[in-house]
């Protein structure tokens, strides 16, 4: 049988790279499609890679008529949620109308299998945690919005173009390649694990903390933090699903725990061996106390069980490409 043939959109950015390396790894050929915009063309490890814009129909369409592609990941959104409500044309044009361009060569070409990227910003602040795939999705942003609109279409497309598709709603993705060669590099950065990071090994004189009475335990935010390369096993379980005929799926990614600011923190420092300095800043508005996945669906349906679950494991990994990255930059 011949191997796979899948499209990854958006490869060359965090997500996307170790996801090409995933696939690779499962003998899948694999063709990026990237404006590198926000990617790095040094992390498509795998693969033959186009350098192109999902808003360039004309690229699109020639794309798919050279290429018999089995099924597309994409993974080519804005997804900074301050920026989102300032610039909300950006994500409206980028999120939902280039999507649009995406699934439209897609149903000319005849491809009828995608996996989306979306996000727990589709169901704005939690009436309950654990948040399972039955929670109201009320997103507050823009990005929350855009999401949610790719995700109301795919629904439409199933229906009326038999568009099979699976929506993975990552809580907080986190960590490194396990084997060291890819890491988070997001320009300017806004996640804190890498933030916290940066701060230890000194590219960063502090790390601003946001709010420290919040209901909470310790006062500061708990988010549930997602081994990069268990999303991306999700991801290759979920496509899996769709290659041997499975129905559209939804399915929320996390590991079902959350970790508050305060922890992230001070295991950063026991992993680093670094103090690392804080300054306390005022809430950010929109920042829900607790947001932690209720992981059971995923796992249930899909198989799927996270390697690389403890935070300890998480920060190391993403602690070993800082440094990495600090003694590779002048």
């Amino acid at each position: 049988m011949r191997p796979f043939n899948i499209l990854v959109v958006g490869g060359a950015g965090y997500i996307g790279s170790h996801m090409v390396k995933t696939l690779s790894a499962q003998g899948c050929h694999v063709i990026t499609f990237d404006n590198l915009s926000s990617g790095h063309r040094d992390a498509v490890l795998h693969g033959e890679f186009i350098q192109g814009d999902l808003a360039d129909k004309q690229a699109l369409h020639a794309l798919f008529q050279q290429h018999q592609f089995d099924a597309v990941m994409h993974f080519a959104s804005s997804i900074q949620v301050g920026e989102s409500v300032v610039k909300p044309a950006l994500y409206y044009q980028n999120n939902v109308c280039n999507t649009l361009n995406l699934l439209d060569a897609m149903r000319m070409a005849k491809v009828q299998r995608f996996i989306f990227s979306s996000t727990a910003a589709t169901f704005g602040n939690p009436t309950y945690c654990p948040i399972d795939e039955a929670h109201p999705q009320l997103p507050i942003n823009p990005y929350g919005r855009s999401k949610l609109m790719i995700e109301q279409i795919l629904d439409d497309y199933d229906r009326a173009y038999a568009l099979k598709s699976v929506c993975l709603r990552y809580f907080h993705a986190a960590g490194a390649d396990p084997e060291g060669e890819l890491g988070e590099r997001h320009e300017p950065e806004t996640h804190l694990i890498p933030l916290v990071l940066q701060a230890a090994s000194g590219r960063r004189a502090h790390i601003a903390v946001y709010g420290n009475d919040y209901d909470t335990p310790d006062g500061t935010c708990i988010r549930d933090y997602i081994h990069v390369t268990d999303l991306c096993d999700a991801h290759w379980l979920a496509l899996k699903s769709l290659l041997h005929g499975g129905a559209s799926q939804r399915f929320n990614l996390g590991n079902g725990q959350g970790f508050s600011v305060k922890q992230v923190i001070d295991c950063a420092q026991q992993v680093s061996g670094t103090r690392i300095r804080v300054v306390q800043e005022q809430r950010r508005e929109g920042d829900p106390a607790i947001l932690v996945a209720n992981p059971a669906q995923a796992i249930h349906a899909l198989g799927w069980a996270p390697r690389y679950a403890s935070l300890e494991t998480i920060i190391s990994h993403a602690w070993a490409w800082e440094t990495g990255m600090m003694q590779t930059t002048p």
